[in-house]
């Protein structure tokens, strides 16, 4: 059975620092990575990292957010920093599987407050 986990979300201040965690299970993962999707907002994507550790980024985020993973432990973060009100959403993990199917966690929710 495929699990997909998130963790870390929370409140803080604008300016600081957050660090979502990723946790998967059952199946081997290629591409993986973070939506997030704030009220009134389409989704959006964040980040997402390749099996080779290629990134990629939406513009807002470069220079303050990082993709990384540990395949050793199947876990993908997102380490957030410089945050902004702007960064509120709910955060989604998912991962790709060797079979090209997709898988979402939950979501957790990030609140930026000024």
């Amino acid at each position: 059975q495929v699990q997909v986990v998130e963790s870390g979300g929370g409140l803080v201040q604008a300016g600081g620092s957050l660090r979502l965690s990723c946790a998967t299970s059952g199946s081997i993962f290629s591409t993986m990575g973070w939506y997030r999707q704030a009220p009134g907002k389409q989704r959006e994507l964040v980040a997402r990292i390749y099996s080779g550790g290629a990134t990629d980024y939406t513009d807002s985020v470069k220079g303050r957010f990082t993709i990384s993973r540990d395949n050793a432990k199947n876990t993908v973060y997102l380490q957030m920093n410089s945050l902004k009100t702007e960064d509120t959403a709910v955060y989604s993990c998912y991962a790709v599987s060797n079979r090209a199917t997709i898988y979402w966690g939950r979501g957790t929710q990030v609140t930026v407050s000024s």
